[in-house]
């Protein structure tokens, strides 16, 4: 690995970082803005990166290719909500079905997932970049759709088809109203505020 393609490589990945918080901040998601994908700067993630880099796809799937895994995949989605294989378990004894299953992500993590997809767009992309590009991505990705939590799955679809159909502006707007709303809900949940209704 070359310093030199090591340099490009942190410029791109911090190109993606900040065009994900700037979506975030926009929605009020301020803390996943700040942290969104901090691992990729870990060791383990950004050697493979800079090693595998080629600047219009994931250094991931160059990896994958040579060794049959990524090493630096397997731990980026161990260490990042955000992404639905981080929400794969196994599912309960006696159940039907697969063995593996998607569990059902919290509102916050899809709308950030939405982002992460319009950013990779936008990095990958560049210039061809339009409002239709991630939610025509999507489409192609067979193993988000058989294995992603069905819930979680339509609320992804969803944003990413209104933003094709409706722009960014709209679908911005109305995932702020959604954070909003599941942030009160989540509060009215929390122990201390159900100890004050007993009262």
């Amino acid at each position: 690995m070359s310093r030199g393609l090591g340099d490009v490589y942190k410029r791109q990945i911090t190109y993606h970082r900040r065009l994900v918080r700037q979506s975030c901040f926009r929605v009020g998601l301020y803390w996943q803005g700040l942290t969104h994908d901090l691992s990729k700067y870990s060791l383990t993630e950004f050697l493979v990166g800079a090693k595998y880099f080629q600047g219009d796809c994931s250094p991931n799937n160059a990896e994958k290719e040579e060794k049959g895994y990524s090493s630096s995949w397997l731990h980026h989605k161990g260490r990042n909500k955000h992404h639905f294989e981080y929400w794969i378990d196994y599912s309960m004894p006696g159940s039907k079905g697969p063995l593996l299953i998607g569990m059902k992500m919290p509102l916050r993590y899809v709308v950030e997932m939405f982002m992460d997809r319009i950013a990779a767009c936008k990095v990958y992309q560049k210039e061809d970049y339009t409002d239709a590009s991630p939610w025509l991505y999507h489409q192609k990705s067979k193993r988000v759709q058989a294995v992603m939590h069905p819930e979680s799955l339509a609320l992804l679809n969803h944003l990413l088809q209104m933003l094709a159909e409706e722009g960014e502006k709209k679908t911005f707007a109305y995932a702020k109203q959604l954070v909003q709303k599941d942030r009160i809900s989540r509060w009215k949940k929390m122990p201390w505020k159900k100890a004050g209704q007993t009262r």
